[in-house]
């Protein structure tokens, strides 16, 4: 098993095996997310630092114009992918082993959680994981204590309101809030 591969099987979304292979090699980037993730949340770093860290997160170029400020938690690290202008608040946690790509200019506020997996309801066989990548568009805010889960992208423009629960796809300029996550209205933008 080796990334390339590990990260194509995640996208194509095919259920993962409680014990096999693939649930192994992301054991293994676990830990090194973890290693990572200890010099992000425990140290002060520069914004030159962090970016340095957050490429060695992902695995790829991350721009100097995102800024997160810490703590920042994930598990996996290499199936993240952020593009430019983002601000992600503290206390943030990105399970996206399914694969998370956040859009230009999103604002992402404290302690979100984005849960890019999910888990087979059968009790035998609940340890086989379920991946669903999830999509943010350009320009969405998303509220602090909102929950992100797999499979759902979120139009561009959209805003999530703070503690909600997005288990369905967002239309783009639109708000949504509660538990499941509903339209409450369209944003409402200037002319000027």
């Amino acid at each position: 098993m080796n990334l390339t591969t590990f990260i194509d099987i995640m996208n194509s979304g095919e259920k993962v095996l409680a014990g096999s292979e693939v649930h192994l090699y992301m054991h293994k980037l676990s830990q090194d997310a973890f290693a990572v993730t200890a010099k992000i949340n425990n140290q002060y770093n520069t914004p030159e630092e962090m970016t340095a860290l957050l490429c060695e997160l992902t695995g790829k170029e991350v721009s100097p114009s995102v800024t997160i400020f810490p703590p920042l938690f994930t598990d996996c690290g290499k199936n993240l992918h952020f593009a430019e202008n983002i601000f992600v608040n503290s206390g943030c946690k990105f399970q996206d082993q399914g694969g998370i790509e956040i859009g230009s200019g999103t604002l992402v506020g404290h302690n979100v959680v984005f849960a890019s997996l999910n888990h087979e309801q059968d009790p035998k066989a609940r340890g086989n994981l379920l991946p669903g990548k999830i999509a943010v568009g350009e320009n969405v805010w998303i509220g602090a204590n909102a929950t992100i889960l797999a499979g759902v992208t979120i139009g561009d423009g959209a805003i999530i309101a703070a503690g909600a629960v997005v288990n369905r796809d967002v239309q783009a300029n639109t708000i949504v809030g509660g538990i499941p996550a509903k339209y409450i209205k369209d944003v409402e933008i200037n002319a000027e």
